[in-house]
């Protein structure tokens, strides 16, 4: 049975913070999530500059006090002195989870050899999963849901298949996705009957 999840949504970038070109994280973010989730669901979103200090308030009011049991970062994970996002990541985190970080390196590895530049980390605090995508909207589809032959069928499977199942590991909302878009996986054992 579906719970409802609240998401935090974080936008990380000084042009787009400031208006000097439009955010596409926040927009893409929402699209996919609304393509691939059949649990209701509501979003806290954040467009916020590359400061470390503010990402790390940011990050830390939506899994303390909106109560996120997901929250989703776009922007600030290259090698350019600006990009703190993962610096900022693990200072509130309680646990990395280094899984998420190099499969979404490994998934974008299968479109650009610059993939191993970037240094998304994925970390819990208390009751949230906070995980660090990439800033491209193709680039967060891609690694969120996977990689496609020319068919359509799964080549590569994205890092959202395990989310729902992490966020049950550590005491939020049952989330259940459409399995055309990203099948969730959880051992039979985890498995909710649905509702007849």
């Amino acid at each position: 049975m579906s719970e409802h999840i609240r998401i935090g949504l974080v936008s990380i970038s000084d042009r787009a913070s400031d208006g000097r070109y439009e955010d596409q994280g926040i927009p893409a973010l929402r699209e996919w999530l609304g393509r691939a989730l059949t649990s209701p669901w509501s979003a806290e979103a954040r467009l916020i500059p590359d400061e470390r200090p503010l990402i790390e308030q940011t990050l830390i009011e939506l899994a303390d006090t909106a109560g996120c049991a997901l929250i989703l970062t776009t922007g600030g994970t290259g090698p350019s002195p600006r990009d703190v996002t993962p610096e900022a990541t693990l200072a509130v985190g309680d646990k990395e989870m280094p899984g998420f970080g190099e499969e979404m390196r490994r998934i974008s590895l299968n479109f650009v050899p610059t993939a191993i530049l970037s240094r998304q980390v994925a970390v819990i605090r208390a009751k949230s999963l906070i995980v660090n995508l990439p800033g491209q909207p193709k680039s967060i589809r891609e690694t969120l849901e996977g990689v496609r032959d020319v068919d359509g069928n799964v080549r590569h499977v994205g890092i959202f298949a395990a989310i729902p199942y992490c966020i049950d590991l550590i005491g939020g909302p049952y989330v259940e996705t459409d399995e055309s878009v990203i099948k969730a996986f959880r051992p039979k054992s985890a498995v909710r009957p649905r509702p007849a």
